[in-house]
Formats: structure tokens, C-alpha cells, sequence
């Protein structure tokens, strides 16, 4: 069972995900959580540290989401590809809840998601450079477009159809190799 602060986070994502960053209260995450009222504000004083909880632990269940994936670094550009349409269907189907309190949380807030977007970029500037690919940082900016594109348009536009991994992998591997 996750420790209180980040069951707390939790219930923030869920009420970010369902209500918008209006909806988030103390009294909203308590309500979620299930906990007595006021037991938010005992462990985030303001509305600004519980935000920052909130965008934390999307970091944090980003990371996980990865490591669950066995997300190891690939020896081709098709197998990353493979690996990161894999990971993109996982945030737009499984993981919609979280995918869509982290688009809330950007468009609210974008100065404090900017420093986790921009550690999710070099990663994957680092893993591209390390495979020999071309203008590593260009590349990575392009798939991240593309996927917060395609995430956001299956929750949205696209929300009930489905799609095909091999053309997301596809997609993704025109970006990489240019």
C-alpha cells in the first residue's frame, strides 16, 4: 500500500483527471482518497504544494509505466520505435486517467511540468545520440510532438477508436530516421 502523501497525490490525479485543476481541492482529495477532511491540508499546506505533488507523481508513474515496459535501450531504430509506440498506446488507453490529468496539468501549469518534459526529452536525446542517430535532440522534440499529438487526439477526436501499433511504431520511426 502506497505511504499517505502519495495515495494523496493519487486521489489529486484522479480529481485533476475528472474535474480540471478547478475541481482540485483539499476537500476533493480527501473525498477521493477517502480520508477525513482536512487530511490533505495537513500534508500540503497550499493549493501550490498539492499542484506540485500532483505533477511529481505523474513523473513518478511515468518512470514506473517505463520500467513495467522492461524499456531497455534498443539496438535499432525499429526496435525503439516498437518500444515507444508501445508506451505511447499504454498512456493512451490503460494509463487515459493519468494521460489526461498530465495534458490538464500542462496546459494550467506549463512552467511547472517544463522541467519533467525537458528530462523526458534529453533521456530520449541521450538514448538516440547513444544509437548514432542524427541531430539526436531535433528527432526526440518530434516524437514527443507526435505523441502528446496522438495522445491527446485519442482522448479526445479519436476517443473509442482504436489504433493500430504498427502504425504508431511506424510513425515513429519516420521521425527518428528522418
Amino acid at each position: 500500500m502506497p505511504d499517505r502523501r502519495t495515495q494523496l497525490a493519487d486521489a489529486a490525479l484522479a480529481v485533476v483527471s475528472a474535474q480540471g485543476l478547478k475541481g482540485l481541492t483539499h476537500r476533493a482529495v480527501d473525498a477521493q482518497a477517502g480520508v477525513a477532511v482536512g487530511t490533505t491540508s495537513n500534508y500540503f499546506r497550499s493549493r501550490a504544494a498539492l499542484v506540485t505533488a500532483a505533477v511529481d507523481r505523474v513523473e513518478e508513474l511515468d518512470n514506473m509505466l517505463l520500467q513495467q515496459g522492461r524499456f531497455e535501450v534498443p539496438t535499432s531504430v525499429p526496435a525503439l520505435a516498437g518500444q515507444l509506440a508501445t508506451a505511447l498506446m499504454a498512456l493512451a488507453h490503460e494509463n487515459a486517467e493519468l494521460t489526461r490529468a498530465r495534458f490538464v496539468l500542462a496546459l494550467d501549469q506549463p512552467d511547472v511540468v517544463a522541467a519533467g518534459h525537458e528530462r523526458m526529452l534529453s533521456a530520449l536525446a541521450q538514448v538516440l545520440e547513444t544509437m548514432g542517430i542524427a541531430d539526436a535532440r531535433a528527432r526526440a522534440e518530434a516524437v514527443a510532438d507526435y505523441s502528446d499529438g496522438l495522445a491527446l487526439h485519442t482522448l479526445t477526436a479519436r476517443r473509442g477508436r482504436s489504433l493500430e501499433p504498427s502504425v504508431v511504431a511506424s510513425n515513429v520511426q519516420r521521425l527518428l530516421e528522418g
